[in-house]
C-alpha cells in the first residue's frame, strides 16, 4: 500500500496539478468561501488518497476529480446554508464514510476538533491514513456503532454540532446523533431533495429526543442538479437516557 502512496501530492507541482487546485478554490469560493493554497492543497491529496483506496476498497461510487469537488467537498461545506462552523468548537460525524463531510469540515475550519465515527474498520482505516497525510491535528477517527457511543460515560452530549451524510430516515438519524449534541447545539442532518413529509413524519421522534427543528433550508447543489436539504435542529433538552436503544432497533423500529 505504502508504494500506492508515494507519488501523491506530485501533481500539485505540475500544471495538471496547478489547474486541479484553482478548479478547488473556485468551485469552494462559488459557496462564499475563502481558501487557501495549503488548504486547496489538502483537498487535492484527499482526492488522490481517496481514488487510490478506492481501487482496492468501497468507498465511494463517485470518483471523477470535477465530480468529487462538487458533490463531496462543496456539498459537505454547504452546511454554512444553516449554521457558521466558525462558531463550533468541536464536531461528531455520524457514519462518516469516506470522511464526508467531516474532513472537508477540519480542513476548511481548522479549530474544529473532530470525531468521525464508522462501523466498518476498514473505512477508519483510511480515515486515519487521511488525517496522517494531509497532517490533521484534533481529529480522531473511531470504530464503533452509533449506539454504543452515545451511551452515558462515552461521547453523549459533548459536542456542539453533530453532522450525518448517511443514508437513513430522519427518525432513525435523529435518535443516533441526537444524544450526542449538547443541550443548546445543533443536529445537521444532509438529506436529499424535497423533506418536508420526513421531517413532519420525524417531528415526534426529533421532539422525543430533545431536538426542535430551526432552519430547513432547501436547494440545489452548486454545479450539479442535485437537490440538497439541510436541516438545523437546535437540541433544547436532554436525550432520555434509554436512546439510543440497543444495536439495530433505530433503524428496525424508527420512533
Amino acid at each position: 500500500m505504502k508504494e500506492r502512496m508515494k507519488s501523491t501530492m506530485e501533481w500539485t507541482t505540475t500544471s495538471a496539478g496547478k489547474e486541479k487546485t484553482a478548479f478547488i478554490k473556485e468551485k469552494i469560493q462559488e459557496l462564499g468561501l475563502t481558501v487557501s493554497e495549503r488548504q486547496a492543497e489538502q483537498f487535492g491529496l484527499y482526492y488522490e488518497l481517496l481514488v487510490q483506496w478506492n481501487s482496492f476498497m468501497n468507498l465511494t461510487a463517485i470518483t471523477e476529480f470535477e465530480e468529487v469537488v462538487q458533490k463531496h467537498f462543496v456539498d459537505s461545506l454547504s452546511i454554512i446554508q444553516v449554521i457558521n462552523p466558525e462558531d463550533v468548537d468541536n464536531l461528531m460525524d455520524v457514519g462518516t464514510g469516506a470522511g464526508f463531510p467531516g474532513i472537508p469540515l477540519k480542513i476548511m475550519y481548522p479549530h474544529l476538533n473532530v470525531t468521525l465515527l464508522d462501523s466498518l474498520k476498514k473505512r477508519i482505516d483510511f480515515l486515519q491514513e487521511v488525517i496522517g497525510r494531509l497532517k490533521l491535528e484534533g481529529i480522531e477517527a473511531i470504530h464503533g456503532r452509533a449506539e454504543d457511543y452515545a451511551k452515558k460515560g462515552r461521547k453523549r452530549e459533548q459536542y456542539d454540532l453533530c453532522v450525518s451524510r448517511a443514508v437513513a430516515n430522519l427518525s432513525t438519524l435523529s435518535e443516533y446523533c441526537l444524544p450526542y449534541v449538547k443541550i443548546g447545539g445543533v443536529f445537521v442532518p444532509y438529506k436529499s431533495g424535497e423533506i418536508e413529509k420526513e421531517l413532519e413524519k420525524a417531528k415526534s421522534a426529533v421532539f422525543l429526543l430533545g431536538g426542535k427543528t430551526e432552519v430547513c433550508k432547501t436547494f440545489v447543489l452548486p454545479g450539479t442538479d442535485i437537490g440538497r436539504s439541510l436541516l438545523c435542529i437546535r437540541k433544547v433538552n436532554g436525550c432520555p437516557q434509554k436512546y439510543p436503544r440497543k444495536s439495530g432497533m433505530p433503524a428496525k423500529e424508527p420512533l
